[in-house]
């Protein structure tokens, strides 16, 4: 039987079913960013990795979940975010089933140190996925009101980013019980069911409905505002991409978000590696650590979103970039076991805060082109999370097992300049002299 098609002003979904099916997608995805962590004790034996590869393998993920961001972002300004969204999650399970016959067949006996560039590409297929997160964050802002945005993405990006911890809870634990294979056997499955759930439940917002029908932008721009629709795009993705990358605030929010969200990644992927190492914690205790970190963080994030609406971005800012720069402070002096746990949970709840911030400026500051600027934001800002712990690495081979603590100051110096970039955008804001 012959489905008739919608009336060309008919549209379909609400900003809560928009903003509920993103969140799907982006908590589907972003469960890969926890993978490469708690097995990499497992990998680095078997394969005679060093720190420094190690860094590398966990951060892995993060280079194709941060670098696609930004071309697959603006995509959203010219189609709406569901293409986008389910060629990353494909492009992701293509990934995780390669890693998964690869385990399959050959661990442990047969993974020698030839496989390492392997390992590596199949993580940077599997971090396809992570980049969903900029998509969804075009996706959900064209459904919302500038005065809900920082509610609207606080609780997308919150609740989407505790995939990561969940995953590093379970991990550990299903690596006891289905085996190393078996659990990336496991996660395949989520991962292949979720997306068939997002194709099914994606929505884009009403304007991308109607220009897919072959309505005129024009038109389908007066008839989605009378819906209550108010943010637009300006063109095309390379012209998104141009128009906000004019912007010097994008590339303020770029640095800022590399040290929240990028920093985020960076810590969710290097914890596990840091508790096994420098307190000799098993790898469950761990994996537990690093998810409690992960979904502390998250869950601050909701209510960071509601705080940014209420008391402005550059404000929710600078207030979670201090709580984050006195967790690293912690964290690099520490050499106590429950102060270090307490330093982490700091860090985490100074991050969830200052990542709610700052989208809620992007789409205030650049709001002609916000798939664009997300992309910017969202891509090379979460490029922190390969960057990072390779950089932590690096001072472990230098200083030896005392660099575990002391790699944590790159987190202050990160805040440090973090809070003098949103001091910059807030007195700009206020129209203070010199920032007019």
């Amino acid at each position: 039987m012959k489905v008739a098609p919608l009336p060309v002003h008919e549209t379909v979904g609400t900003p809560g079913q928009g903003l509920a099916g993103a969140t799907l997608g982006f908590f589907i995805g972003f469960a890969a960013v926890s993978l490469f962590g708690p097995t990499a004790k497992s990998l680095k034996g078997i394969m005679g990795l060093g720190p420094l590869e190690i860094g590398f393998l966990v951060a892995a993920p993060s280079l194709s979940g941060s670098l696609l961001r930004i071309p697959f972002s603006a995509w959203v300004d010219t189609t709406g975010g569901k293409k986008p969204f389910l060629v990353l999650l494909l492009l992701s399970i293509a990934g995780m089933a390669g890693l998964f016959l690869t385990l399959h067949n050959y661990y442990p006996a047969r993974m020698t140190p030839s496989f390492y560039p392997l390992i590596l590409l199949l993580g940077v297929l599997c971090g396809c996925g992570i980049a969903t997160f900029s998509v969804g964050i075009g996706q959900v802002a064209y459904w919302y009101p500038k005065a809900r945005q920082g509610t609207a993405l606080g609780t997308y990006a919150g609740i989407g980013n505790l995939a990561p911890g969940i995953f590093t809870l379970l991990l550990p634990i299903a690596l006891v019980t289905l085996g190393l294979a078996g659990s990336y056997l496991a996660w395949l499955a989520f991962l292949a069911a979720g997306t068939c759930a997002y194709a099914v439940l994606g929505r884009n917002a009403w304007f991308f409905q109607m220009t897919a029908r072959g309505i005129p932008r024009e038109e389908a721009r007066e008839a989605s505002a009378l819906r209550g629709q108010e943010i637009f795009p300006s063109g095309s993705l390379v012209e998104s991409l141009l128009l906000s990358a004019k912007s010097w605030k994008t590339w303020a929010l770029v640095a800022i978000y590399f040290t929240t969200f990028g920093g985020f990644i960076a810590m969710t992927a290097w914890l596990p590696v840091y508790w096994t190492s420098f307190f000799a914690a098993t790898p469950v205790l761990a994996g537990v650590l690093a998810g409690a970190y992960s979904i502390a963080t998250s869950i601050v994030r909701v209510g960071g979103g509601v705080l940014s609406d209420r008391i402005g971005g550059e404000r929710a800012g600078i207030l979670g970039l201090g709580i984050m720069l006195a967790g690293a402070v912690l964290m690099s002096l520490s050499r106590d076991f429950s102060l270090s746990v307490a330093a982490q949970i700091v860090m985490g709840a100074g991050m969830g805060v200052s990542n709610a911030a700052v989208f809620k400026l992007v789409p205030q500051e650049i709001p002609e082109a916000v798939g664009g600027a997300a992309g910017w934001v969202g891509g090379l800002g979460a490029f922190g999370g390969f960057a990072i712990p390779p950089l932590m690495g690096t001072i472990v081979k230098v200083q030896g097992t005392g660099g575990y603590a002391t790699g944590f100051l790159v987190f202050v110096c990160l805040a440090v300049i973090s809070l003098l970039l949103v001091e910059v955008l807030r007195r700009k804001r206020a129209g203070a002299p010199g920032f007019a």
